[in-house]
């Protein structure tokens, strides 16, 4: 096997939004890309349509995810988040999941999602 075998989506000198090899997906950690005045459930949203967009791009959806760490910045908002989760995984079978309270590198920042899924 070689880095060919490798895909990388969205890539930066620092990072890959997406790499893919072997038919699993590694979504890096997403983060809310506008933060000014919206709350845990507007951060929220907006990063599970980025994992949707993200999967749908890389032949995968969230039927597909194998395991998710949620990162929280206040634990708080531990209902209101899965509350959310709910919802978006509604009619899919649900992940291995880990959730973590963490200090974000951005302090506007309330949550980051990272996912790992299997392609179609």
């Amino acid at each position: 096997m070689s880095s060919q075998d490798i895909q990388r989506i969205h890539s930066t000198e620092v990072m890959s939004a997406a790499t893919v090899f072997n038919q699993v997906v590694y979504l890096s950690g997403q983060i809310p890309k506008t933060t000014a005045g919206q709350d845990i459930t507007a951060q929220t949203q907006e990063v599970l349509q980025t994992i949707d967009t993200l999967l749908a791009e890389t032949n995968s959806d969230k039927s597909r995810i194998l395991s998710a760490q949620l990162f929280l910045k206040n634990l708080s908002d531990f209902q209101t988040v899965n509350a959310l989760w709910i919802e978006w995984l509604q009619d899919h079978a649900t992940p291995a999941r880990a959730t973590i309270q963490a200090e974000l590198v951005n302090p506007d920042w309330l949550i980051e999602i990272a996912v790992t899924a299997a392609q179609k």
